[in-house]
């Protein structure tokens, strides 16, 4: 496949400092994008635009939870490039690891206001950049298997990432008007600093985590996987998807878990 799917396209990606922004920020540009790493990592974010080519790639600071900075940021990519055609609002939190009964309300404030406020203030900005413009962009968030399921994420994130999936499919029917796409993408577990720092595991382990619970074998899930589903939700191979929920888990949320079709014993 061409190298070239997103030539001369301008994409805002947020969290781009690391994990999955990260490895869509480097993808984006193998493929002709100009790239704005967004982050609050700032050395991070620094080093990640030096590798890929400041003649490809900028960064600037943006905690979505500031609409001011998201404002800015996007103000920031028209001033630099002319234009805005693909946002990949990525940035977001694991939140309190705590069960309802112990929940604080002060972190599920904090979760919601990154996961899911953030993300709608990265959607109203650019999708006003773009409707300005005429722009027939793709808006792609990051959501994940815990919108689809309860019990596999703790309460805080399992609502706001539900939250984001609801969020898509209003902003699509919004911003289709003006021919721009709205779609989220759903993960399974894959190894990024997020996860790992959250339930203090390497990499590694994570990921036998993951490959041991989905039902497709023989694939280690990988933040590249992600990236590449954002690649095409990104490129006009996508042209006529909006308000979508791309499950990337293997199979995870389509089966039952309790049933063993090698124990009949129940049946």
């Amino acid at each position: 496949m061409s190298n070239s799917r997103l030539q001369g396209k301008v994409a805002l990606i947020t969290g781009a400092a690391s994990g999955i922004g990260e490895e869509a920020a480097r993808l984006f540009a193998e493929n002709g994008a100009f790239v704005v790493v967004a982050d609050i990592q700032d050395d991070l974010g620094q080093k990640v635009v030096a590798s890929i080519g400041l003649d490809k790639a900028s960064y600037q600071h943006c905690d979505v939870k500031n609409e001011n900075q998201v404002e800015e940021v996007v103000n920031f990519t028209l001033q630099k490039y002319g234009t805005l055609d693909i946002l990949f609002s990525n940035a977001g939190v694991m939140g309190p690891l705590t069960s309802i009964l112990d929940l604080d309300l002060a972190q599920l404030d904090n979760t919601i206001a990154i996961n899911i406020r953030g993300v709608t203030a990265t959607i109203k900005h650019a999708g006003r950049a773009m409707v300005a413009r005429k722009i027939r962009g793709s808006i792609i968030c990051t959501a994940s298997v815990a919108a689809c399921l309860g019990g596999v994420g703790p309460t805080a994130y399992t609502a706001s990432k539900h939250a984001v999936v609801g969020l898509v499919r209003s902003t699509s029917t919004e911003l289709g008007a003006h021919g721009i796409r709205v779609n989220c993408i759903s993960p399974f577990g894959v190894a990024t600093p997020l996860p790992c720092s959250a339930y203090n595991m390497e990499a590694s382990q994570l990921e036998a985590n993951s490959c041991a619970m989905a039902n497709l074998k023989g694939v280690v899930l990988k933040p590249k996987h992600i990236a590449e589903a954002a690649l095409f939700f990104a490129s006009d191979e996508s042209a006529f998807i909006s308000g979508h929920n791309l499950v990337v888990d293997g199979g995870f949320t389509v089966s039952s878990h309790t049933y063993n079709p090698d124990d009949v014993s129940g049946m």
